[in-house]
């Protein structure tokens, strides 16, 4: 994968949680930005609970102020989006810096979570809510 960064300049990751996608690029450099959808992350994801768990990949090995940080997310909700924006930048980081993965492991950053929503069943309300029962 250094091979690719190498020529194009910039390492991708691929994250995903339930139904949400995100690619996010890491590109080295003096300019230090990161920006979700083209917009800067504070207005995109406006909790800071949000906020913190989309910069946890870049504090926990303190490369925050190296990298040019762009990101494309879709679907899902926006706490799902969080979560696949950072799986998708410690994928990224892993990729770039080869050292970096036993503390992003070690913080359990690099799991993804592959819960997804289970399906409704005829008959029921919901997928597992059954409805009221009565004897007449």
């Amino acid at each position: 994968m250094a091979d690719k960064a190498s020529k194009t300049g910039y390492t991708e990751g691929i994250g995903r949680r339930k139904t949400s996608i995100a690619r996010v690029r890491i590109t080295p450099g003096t300019k230090v930005a990161f920006e979700v959808n083209e917009q800067p992350v504070d207005e995109y994801f406006k909790t800071d609970m949000l906020r913190m768990i989309v910069r946890r990949p870049l504090t926990a090995e303190g490369v925050a102020d190296k990298y040019h940080v762009t990101v494309h997310v879709r679907g899902g909700g926006i706490h799902s989006q969080s979560e696949a924006v950072s799986l998708g930048l410690a994928r990224a980081l892993c990729n770039r810096e080869t050292q970096v993965r036993t503390v992003l492991k070690q913080g359990k950053l690099l799991t993804s979570d592959a819960r997804q929503k289970e399906r409704r069943k005829f008959g029921l309300k919901k997928a597992r809510k059954s409805p009221q029962w009565s004897k007449r």
